[in-house]
C-alpha cells in the first residue's frame, strides 16, 4: 500500500473539489480530505446521497463543504461555465481537482461494441474531466499551488481484451495528464499527475468481476493515502507522474501498473 502518513490539517484551507463523490472512492476520498482540513465541493448526479454525505462531513465536525451537483455526462460546456462561475463567486480560487468519476460500461469485444455506448463511456470518463478541467483552469491559476488528479486504471496503461471503452478512455486520460502537465511544467503554479487506484472494493469492481470476492481488494479508504499526499504541499514537486494508490512508495517513478 501508498506509504504516506500525512499530517492532521495537511489540506487546511485548501478547496477541493471531487467528482463522483455520492460514493466508492468518491465518498471515501470527500471524508478523507475533510478529516485532514479542506472544504470538499461534492460533484455527483445524485443530490440526496450528496446530501447525506453533506450531513456526515458536518456532524464529524469537519469544514463544512458544498453540494455541487452536476451531471458529467453533458455535453454543454456551458455547463461547466455555469460551475466554474458558482464555485468562483463562492470561494474565488480552486486548490485542487479529484477527476474520480467514470463509467465501466459494457466489457465486450470491439466488434460487439455498441457505438452509443462507447461515446457515453468516452463523454463521462475522458471528455467531462476535459471540459471541468478547462472551465475551471482560471480558478486553479488563483490558488498559490494546486493539483490536479485523474483516476486512471490498469487497463488505461496496458491494454487488455474486451476492456474496450473503459480502457480506451483510460488511455485517453493518460495522455491527457501528461500533455496538460507537459504544458504547465515550470510556468504554472498547478501540477498534473493520475493515479491508479488498483484494485479496490467498489461497485463498479463488483460489477467487472462478479466472480471476485468483494473483501478480496481493499476498502476506499485504504487507498485514500496517496490522494492526500498528491493534494498537500508535500507533492508541490511531483507533475506528469503516473502513479499507483497500492504502490508502496510516496515517489515513484513514471510507470504502468506493475
Amino acid at each position: 500500500m501508498f506509504e504516506y502518513h500525512p499530517q492532521k490539517n495537511c489540506l487546511a484551507n485548501k478547496i477541493i473539489l471531487i467528482t463522483g463523490a455520492s460514493e466508492g472512492i468518491g465518498r471515501a476520498l470527500a471524508l478523507t480530505t475533510a478529516a485532514h482540513g479542506a472544504t470538499v465541493l461534492l460533484n455527483a448526479r445524485n443530490v440526496e446521497r450528496l446530501e447525506s454525505l453533506y450531513d456526515e462531513i458536518v456532524n464529524a465536525g469537519y469544514p463544512e463543504p458544498a453540494i455541487c451537483p452536476m451531471d458529467l455526462s453533458s455535453q454543454n460546456y456551458e455547463d461547466y461555465i455555469v460551475l466554474q462561475n458558482s464555485i468562483g463567486e463562492a470561494f474565488g480560487r480552486l486548490d485542487g481537482i479529484v477527476h474520480n468519476a467514470g463509467q465501466l460500461g459494457r466489457l465486450n469485444p470491439i466488434s460487439n461494441t455498441i457505438t452509443n455506448d462507447w461515446l457515453k463511456v468516452m463523454q463521462a470518463n475522458l471528455n467531462a474531466p476535459f471540459f471541468l478541467t478547462k472551465a475551471l483552469m482560471p480558478l486553479l491559476e488563483e490558488a498559490p499551488n494546486a493539483s490536479i488528479i485523474f483516476v486512471s486504471s490498469s487497463v488505461g496503461r496496458k491494454g487488455r481484451a474486451n476492456w474496450g471503452a473503459y480502457a480506451a478512455s483510460k488511455f485517453g486520460v493518460e495522455g491527457l495528464m501528461q500533455v496538460l502537465a507537459d504544458e504547465l511544467e515550470n510556468i504554472s503554479n498547478i501540477r498534473v499527475n493520475s493515479l491508479n487506484p488498483g484494485g479496490t472494493n467498489t461497485a463498479m469492481r463488483r460489477m467487472a468481476f462478479p466472480g471476485e470476492k468483494p473483501d478480496s481488494n481493499p476498502s476506499p479508504s485504504a487507498i485514500t493515502p496517496a490522494f492526500l499526499y498528491l493534494l498537500s504541499n508535500d507533492s508541490l514537486n511531483v507533475n506528469g507522474q503516473a502513479l499507483n494508490a497500492q504502490s508502496g512508495s510516496p515517489y515513484p517513478k513514471l510507470s504502468g501498473d506493475k
